[in-house]
């Protein structure tokens, strides 16, 4: 059967606590199986009969508000996909693993809107970005805690939400995925 991650956004932060044992019961619930977390941080492994990753991301959507009353963006992808963030990040080879960052969207953004956010962004900070299938990279030069580059500054330019991992968590997920 097909693996995939679920990359869970606002997830034990911002009051949004939610235990990962939780969590795997409720993707058990809906049978899923081979469910397994990765950090506490809303990741989640899982096997399912193929289908296209937007159905499901609908689906956990609804979980999550039905289940415990959280809004929260997901996004799920296929292992191939998990590998392309990671291969197709244009900073992998020279930047940080844990500054280097694939930020998982919920839509392609057009070119334009990514050329908004690079001219809106322009002077404010080292970072460096990169647009990617439904994918934004980002290296966080100084750091991600410090970064002016926030979700929603990111989010309102390029009209779609997103969920950002490092390198270091998306090779860890990636390991966890190939175990199986």
């Amino acid at each position: 059967m097909p693996r995939y991650a679920a990359f869970f956004g606002s997830i034990n932060v911002g009051g949004n606590r939610l235990t990962m044992a939780d969590l795997r019961w409720a993707f058990e619930r809906e049978g899923f199986s081979q469910v397994e977390t990765v950090v506490a941080s809303g990741n989640v492994l899982f096997e399912f009969d193929e289908r296209p990753t937007d159905g499901l991301e609908e689906l956990f959507a609804h979980m999550m508000a039905e289940r415990f009353e959280i809004t929260s963006f997901v996004a799920v992808r296929s292992r191939d996909e998990v590998e392309r963030a990671i291969t197709g990040n244009p900073f992998a080879a020279d930047g940080a693993e844990n500054l280097v960052h694939t930020q998982f969207l919920g839509g392609q953004p057009a070119q334009a809107r990514f050329d908004d956010l690079v001219a809106a962004y322009a002077g404010r900070g080292p970072e460096r970005l990169a647009l990617g299938d439904r994918a934004l990279y980002i290296d966080y030069v100084a750091g991600a805690g410090n970064s002016r580059l926030t979700g929603p500054f990111i989010e309102r330019r390029l009209g779609c939400p997103g969920t950002a991992r490092n390198l270091r968590s998306l090779r860890r997920i990636l390991d966890k995925m190939d175990e199986t």
